[in-house]
């Protein structure tokens, strides 16, 4: 009977794996058609940035954050008490001796809402404090440090988890849950991850019942979970805030997809963040939201039919309320995602791209970062410096990666993380040795 069952096991693996590829090769969601460089033929940004100076924009910049919050992203959560409740060593040997990793517990708000989370802290050994990277991954903290006894998000131990599949990474890339931790501590980085599901599950129901019983006297509550997951950074960034070990003005927020979304909102609302790795974020992150190339607006909040059988369910518990009634009518959005990319400024901000996730659309998302650009000359900076979708240049203040392949994380993102971080928070004499940039060009 077990060999009867393990046999049925894998035909089913081996089924969905057969669907995997179908869609691979047949539809823009994960499909191996490429994205246009092509940029001058297509629609401006609108409404266009018309500020005349920064004096102007700064004047203008809080009605804009509030027009966001009321129609897309819904509240920032003011007032959210967040403590640290535990911290442990979970091994001072790490990579080889090098780092320490340790296991972080945080709780978000108070009384019966209150939301608690853990984090994965790494960090490299160091005679002074050290930068750090806040990251949210789709893995657990099981997936990104294996064999490391962490919490798993059941409360269990991470030792009866098993990793995250070997196909998904072969679709979704080598580093789509693991922390390949040697690269950044070579680098001289810190690094602390968190399953974002933990604090706000990524399920619309309990999601929508969570943030509501987060509300209380003097305290705001997310609406969706991209700024409640956004606060997530924020609430790590308290808990650290004075530890000695880190280097508090230069921390900076990775995300991928969904995260790399939150991430975003995260420095629009939180300023103390240094810097951003907003990795193939999308529609509701840096791709238009007018564009009907890819996932579109539509298809994100009320989902979508797959080749006429398969369906892929929709996000609106992302976002507002009331970004759901211009899921048809993007044209009467008041704002688009250029505004949203220059109340970053001036952040630096990277936003990577593969040329066949159509789905996240790269051709808008360099389009908006054109638009954004303008905020960002504002503030004195070079902003985006680049003449196409494939002038990655790591140094810009609003730097724009393009690499061949899908929605993933790969060793050529991580190069370009790195690449973008080490010149966006400069280390003086630390900083490493970046002679092989030249390797990053598509």
């Amino acid at each position: 009977m077990k060999i009867i069952l393990g046999v049925a096991g894998w035909t089913f693996r081996l089924i969905v794996l057969a669907i995997l590829l179908f869609l691979m090769t047949n539809c823009t969601m994960l499909g191996l058609n490429y994205a246009s460089l092509e940029v001058g033929n297509k629609p401006d940004a609108r409404p266009e940035i018309d500020a005349a100076s920064l004096a102007e924009w700064e004047a203008g910049r809080e009605g804009l954050v509030q027009t966001f919050e009321a129609l897309v992203y819904g509240p920032w959560p003011e007032g959210q008490d967040v403590q640290l409740v535990g911290r442990r060593m979970v091994d001072d040997t790490l990579a080889g001796g090098r780092g320490t990793l340790e296991e972080l517990k945080i709780r978000v708000g108070s009384g019966k809402g209150a939301r608690s989370f853990h984090v994965a802290l790494a960090l490299p050994k160091s005679d002074r404090p050290v930068p750090l990277i806040i990251s949210q991954t789709f893995a657990s903290n099981c997936g990104a440090f294996p064999g490391a006894p962490l919490t798993a998000p059941d409360g269990g131990d991470c030792a009866d988890h098993e990793g995250v599949p070997g196909f998904i990474e072969a679709i979704f890339g080598e580093f789509i849950a693991l922390v390949p931790i040697e690269q950044y501590f070579a680098h001289g980085y810190g690094y602390a991850t968190w399953q974002a599901g933990e604090f706000i599950p990524d399920r619309q129901e309990e999601a929508r019942a969570i943030m509501e019983a987060m509300a209380g006297e003097g305290v705001t509550a997310p609406t969706g979970t991209l700024a409640g997951w956004a606060f997530g950074f924020s609430a790590i960034i308290d808990v650290l805030e004075d530890d000695p070990a880190i280097d508090s003005a230069r921390v900076a927020v990775l995300g991928h997809s969904r995260h790399a979304k939150s991430a975003m909102v995260a420095a629009v609302h939180d300023r103390r963040i240094a810097a951003v790795v907003s990795h193939q974020s999308g529609f509701g992150g840096a791709a238009s939201s007018r564009s009907q190339t890819g996932e579109t607006v539509e298809r994100m909040v009320d989902g979508a039919d797959l080749l006429g059988f398969l369906q892929m369910p929709g996000y609106p518990h992302w976002f507002a309320p009331a970004f759901a009634d211009y899921a048809g009518r993007t044209e009467d959005l008041p704002v688009d995602q250029h505004q949203f990319i220059a109340l970053v400024a001036p952040t630096p901000m990277l936003l990577g791209n593969g040329r066949r996730d159509v789905w996240s659309d790269p051709n808008s998302t360099y389009r908006m970062a054109e638009a954004a650009d303008r905020v960002y000359e504002l503030y004195g900076t070079d902003g985006l410096d680049q003449s196409g979708m494939q002038d990655f240049d790591p140094a810009a203040r609003l730097s724009y990666f393009l690499r061949p392949g899908g929605h993933s994380i790969t060793q050529r993102d991580i190069d370009a993380f790195l690449a973008f971080l080490d010149a966006a928070l400069p280390r003086g004499n630390e900083m490493p040795d970046r002679a092989n940039e030249d390797s990053l060009s598509p």
